[in-house]
């Protein structure tokens, strides 16, 4: 995927903080919310992020899409740093950088019929005259399944919750974008519906050569649309790799307690447990930041904080302690046996 080709996305060293008065009880201070991430995406890639509620992933896509800026880091798209761009600049940069939301009756306004949103960001982005807006909308609703005739005048209360998000999804694609950011834009829907809006997303991807940003919570969904998958805990990213291999065999044990709490999992008899809820992000915890509910910390955990590193191609992990890959473990175990005195 990434032979002879340039990044589509590149976040290096993102930091967002906010100075707040109170947060969750405690009085004042400055929320780390995302604190030096780096990934990349490639033309044409999904990338999954994934991690618990709290963990910083809404405001990593808010950052990338500088709204707000962020306090440190560069996000370069499509070969331009967004974060040095202003003005019209800055607005033509978006044109090519949507955004689906979680809750579609909230982006959408409820006073609006189906074809002004979907054509509202045309005439935000001044593309064509009324007509060929007219033409690009009825092609959108068309595009995402949807009958420009039946459903262009209705308003979102005389939608479904699929038909609402099918509305969100042609917004952003009016532009013709290089990238869309998908911030848990099924997580709201029922199961037979998540199936549906998933399969557009993959139809859409392949034929108009999309690239995603994709959030969630659910690492077992995130890992059906997703080449690559990013683990993120309290602002940082915790394991990168491609998703059938993070799946298979993750290497952090956060992830691998993400990856237990799934219903019916396989692995539920021996299922990894944490303890606890999430530190606070006013005053993250020293070292690596899951150390206080991981069931494998030690005392380097608090003195130095992990370094992302390869374990294995494309698959990287930010642990002093990673789990070891069954085949490593044998392997160790069949070295012991051979250096046993005869």
């Amino acid at each position: 995927m990434t032979s002879g080709k340039e990044p589509l996305l590149q976040v290096r060293d993102l930091v967002q903080e906010f100075v707040v008065r109170d947060y969750g009880g405690v009085r004042g201070g400055v929320v780390h919310a995302v604190s030096g991430v780096s990934f990349t995406v490639w033309p044409g890639e999904t990338l999954g992020i994934v991690g618990e509620t709290g963990s910083g992933k809404s405001t990593l896509a808010r950052s990338v899409l500088q709204a707000p800026r962020p306090r440190a880091g560069t996000v370069t798209f499509r070969g331009a740093d967004l974060t040095t761009l202003r003005g019209s600049r800055l607005l033509q940069a978006r044109r090519h950088l949507q955004m689906v939301f979680q809750d579609p009756f909230s982006s959408l306004d409820p006073k609006w019929k189906v074809r002004d949103l979907v054509a509202e960001p045309l005439i935000a982005y001044r593309v064509g005259d009324r007509a060929a807006r007219r033409h690009r909308v009825d092609q959108v609703l068309e595009l995402v399944g949807l009958d420009p005739a039946a459903h262009g005048d209705r308003r979102p209360r005389e939608l479904s919750g699929g038909q609402a998000q099918r509305v969100a999804i042609a917004r952003a694609l009016a532009t013709e974008p290089a990238m869309i950011i998908c911030d848990e834009p099924v997580s709201s829907l029922d199961v037979l519906i998540q199936a549906q809006v998933l399969n557009l997303f993959e139809r859409l991807r392949a034929e108009l050569g999309l690239s995603y940003l994709f959030i969630a919570h659910d690492l077992a969904l995130v890992k059906q649309v997703s080449d690559r998958v990013a683990v993120m805990y309290l602002g940082k990213l915790c394991e990168v790799g491609p998703g059938e291999e993070v799946y298979r065999q993750p290497l952090h044990p956060y992830t691998r307690a993400l990856l237990d709490s799934v219903p019916g999992a396989a692995n539920a008899k021996a299922a990894t447990t944490i303890r606890g809820e999430p530190p606070s992000p006013v005053h993250p915890p020293s070292g690596c930041r899951f150390r206080t509910r991981c069931p494998r910390a030690e005392q380097r955990c608090a003195d130095e904080e992990p370094v992302m590193r390869e374990l294995a191609k494309g698959h990287s992990v930010a642990c002093h302690f990673p789990l070891v890959p069954a085949a490593d473990s044998q392997a160790r175990s069949e070295e012991k046996i051979g250096e046993t005195p005869q």
